[in-house]
């Protein structure tokens, strides 16, 4: 509502605060010694003739509520996942607990956003390049545990201009722990990364210019056929989300089941949602949208300019995990008919990170899958490739050519 960042949270640039919006004012009620006299002229001098913003004192809220209750306002908007507390001062005739509209507009981002937000992924992009360079050549050493490959990811994303700090606690997990889906390495609990396990890490960083969310899943030994499999089916997944062509809002539940038809064919499956929304510079899950098997009632349906994750998995417990994860933006489908002039949608992926082709059983793979595979690489070889060059990465920079050769 306010296009306004804070740092109340761990992890999510946002601040504890309360918006209000009449037909005549916009009231901001926060703690006034968290607004700068920056955002005191933006309010002033940036904002529409007819509109002004009021700051008021966050604890004034409910004061606030119960004073427009008794103006009889006929109807009074509030989300229904507000607390209790502010629900209850509002008469149950008199509420309108229709999904937030503001959660729409956030959710589909404009031309600079969308831009900012590829700018952050190539940033990105660099950073985990040179972790996963790295990492390849010290696994061998025997020494590297999942905790101190967290704290790499940090090293890495921290010399990128403009990076504040990870979008979520760090998924730095090998071997079994990688079977649980939402483990976090500590001193306590880490284990040392092996050339004969599947390495799965998921992570993410908050820059101003956007946020990110990748996960990928490396073994740095030999794989078994099984294990190969596996990921060529999560992989074959990710690809049938990534190239899928559908009718402007289509909820993300008619697309799930794209991601999971290859494991299904051999009786695999995961448990987790195949997509969230994801902000710009904001939370790296993101409402209302969303690509799951649940229904979801708040889902108003894919549109242009959303982003969200693409991220099919399959985990064995106490074996190994795997995930595959890239942030897509939808966009126009260029198609050969348009029925009914509804509109057709795709994806393209934001996150350009190279995957692991060695994991690869081309023989489950068809002409397109390897097409789109090929192609996507070199996009991350002309992108990405670029810009570790011109920051001097030359190591990256060798590592992302060899991981990005043509399956061909």
């Amino acid at each position: 509502l306010f296009n306004l960042r804070g740092s109340d949270f761990d992890y999510n640039p946002l601040f504890l605060a309360f918006g209000v919006v009449t037909l005549e004012t916009v009231y901001l009620f926060v703690d006034e010694f968290k607004i700068t006299a920056q955002v005191k002229r933006h309010f002033q001098e940036d904002c529409f003739d007819k509109i002004r913003v009021e700051i008021r004192p966050y604890q004034l809220i409910k004061e606030f509520l119960s004073w427009l209750v008794n103006q009889q306002h006929d109807k009074i908007w509030i989300s229904r996942k507000s607390s209790y507390a502010l629900l209850r001062l509002i008469p149950e005739e008199c509420r309108i607990e229709s999904v937030n509209p503001v959660l729409l507009m956030k959710a589909v981002k404009h031309e600079v956003e969308i831009e900012c937000m590829r700018r952050a992924h190539v940033k990105d992009a660099v950073a985990m390049c040179e972790f996963f360079a790295w990492l390849e050549d010290e696994v061998a050493s025997g020494e590297v545990t999942e905790y101190l490959a967290a704290l790499k990811i940090e090293d890495f994303r921290r010399q990128q201009e403009d990076y504040v700090g990870p979008s979520f606690e760090v998924i730095s997990a090998t071997g079994p722990n990688a079977a649980l889906m939402h483990y976090h390495p500590s001193e306590e609990t880490t284990r040392i990364i092996s050339s004969e396990e599947f390495y799965l890490c998921d992570s993410g960083g908050q820059y101003i210019d956007g946020t990110t969310d990748v996960a990928r899943t490396y073994f740095f030994g030999t794989p078994s056929q099984y294990e190969k499999e596996c990921f060529t089916r999560v992989m074959k997944g990710h690809i049938a989300i990534s190239s899928a062509v559908f009718p402007r809002h289509i909820k993300g539940q008619m697309l799930d089941t794209l991601a999971r038809k290859s494991l299904w064919e051999v009786g695999l499956n995961y448990m987790h949602k195949t997509g969230h929304g994801v902000g710009a510079y904001l939370t790296v899950h993101e409402g209302p949208t969303e690509i799951d098997w649940k229904t979801n009632p708040d889902d108003p349906g894919l549109q242009e300019g959303m982003i969200l994750s693409n991220e099919p998995g399959y985990y064995e417990s106490g074996r190994f995990g795997i995930k595959i994860e890239n942030l897509v933006l939808v966009k126009k489908a260029d198609t050969k008919y348009n029925f009914q002039d509804c509109g057709f949608l795709t994806f393209e992926p934001l996150t350009l990170i190279p995957f692991q082709t060695k994991l690869l059983d081309t023989s489950l793979l068809t002409v397109e899958e390897m097409d789109w595979l090929d192609n996507y690489h070199q996009i991350c070889r002309d992108v990405v490739g670029k810009a570790l060059r011109e920051q001097g990465r030359l190591s990256a920079f060798q590592w992302l050519m060899r991981e990005t050769q043509p399956l061909g």
